[in-house]
């Protein structure tokens, strides 16, 4: 079977549509009209019921559903095995969102090339549900993350508890709430608690996406937002941030989703290297003590 035929038929079940997968995909709709017609014609049966809402399976597609994850993972493993570079054992593949490659994942990738030089790194920067998907469909044998969704053939593990907390650049923190806020897009769960702890706070001057990013920007003209402890300890520490007392912080764990096709000694080996740089990194910002008036679920 063409590997493309089943990499279509996964897409259309994950966008439940023909239009939506072929924009996922960047090919034609045509094209994946014909991918799933030559699929059709090898299994002998129909697989997509296609009407305006989209597409659904038929019972001939709910079975071949079962097997063309494993067929992609299994296809994924062989590629990289396959792929080794000369001189090295095995090739990990990590994936991470943008905001925790610097500095987390990069000491973690020091860390990995220290313990062991003769594994092969694939890495990769991606939004949540395009590295869970990798990791589900065995593309990647581990995504780092802050809001996982739970898939067949990936699991989950708590990596560190992180938090956000309200720093200003302005020592008077009583003013942090003014006009110079900064809305930063933590996700839902953050955006929920915001709300109940704010709700005067609803309609910030200035939004901002990236985590990252704005505390550029609050660093360079001045204000106030929530943002990772151990990303703005040193700022404290110098004098550039100053923690805004009695706001509630907020948690905000880190995940590692993990492909259950992936090789268990190197996942065990890169999970107790994201566990160890963890550790350090607790150890750095332990003079740092944000507020204990979590407001989390």
């Amino acid at each position: 079977m063409d590997i493309e035929l089943a990499r279509t038929f996964l897409e259309i079940v994950r966008m439940r549509s023909f239009v939506r997968a072929a924009e996922q995909l960047n090919v034609s709709q045509t094209a994946v009209s014909a991918r799933v017609k030559a699929l059709e014609a090898q299994l002998g049966r129909p697989l997509f019921i296609r009407n305006k809402n989209g597409a659904s399976l038929t019972p001939a597609g709910e079975q071949f559903l079962r097997y063309a994850p494993m067929f992609m993972q299994l296809w994924q493993r062989a590629r990289h095995q396959v792929a080794v570079p000369p001189g090295r054992r095995a090739v990990l593949s990590v994936g991470g969102e943008l905001s925790l490659w610097h500095p987390w994942l990069m000491d973690w990738l020091r860390w990995m090339r220290q313990a062991a030089p003769d594994i092969a790194l694939r890495v990769e920067v991606g939004l949540p549900e395009s590295l869970t998907h990798q990791v589900s469909t065995g593309a990647l044998d581990i995504a780092v993350m802050y809001q996982p969704q739970h898939r067949p053939g990936a699991r989950v593990e708590l990596l560190l508890e992180e938090k956000l907390v309200l720093v200003s650049t302005t020592a008077d923190t009583e003013t942090a709430g003014a006009d110079n806020y900064v809305y930063v897009d933590w996700g839902p769960d953050f955006a929920q608690h915001h709300e109940l702890s704010f709700p005067e706070e609803n309609n910030p001057g200035l939004f901002v996406s990236l985590g990252p990013l704005a505390l550029s920007y609050i660093l360079e003209a001045g204000g106030s937002g929530y943002f990772r402890q151990r990303v703005v300890a040193p700022h404290i520490a110098a004098g550039r941030l100053h923690l805004v007392a009695d706001a509630p912080s907020f948690l905000y764990p880190i995940y590692a989703v993990c492909s259950a096709q992936a090789d268990d000694e190197l996942v065990s080996l890169a999970l107790a290297g994201l566990r160890n740089i963890a550790v350090a990194d607790a150890v750095k910002t332990a003079c740092f003590q944000a507020p204990d008036s979590d407001a989390s679920s």
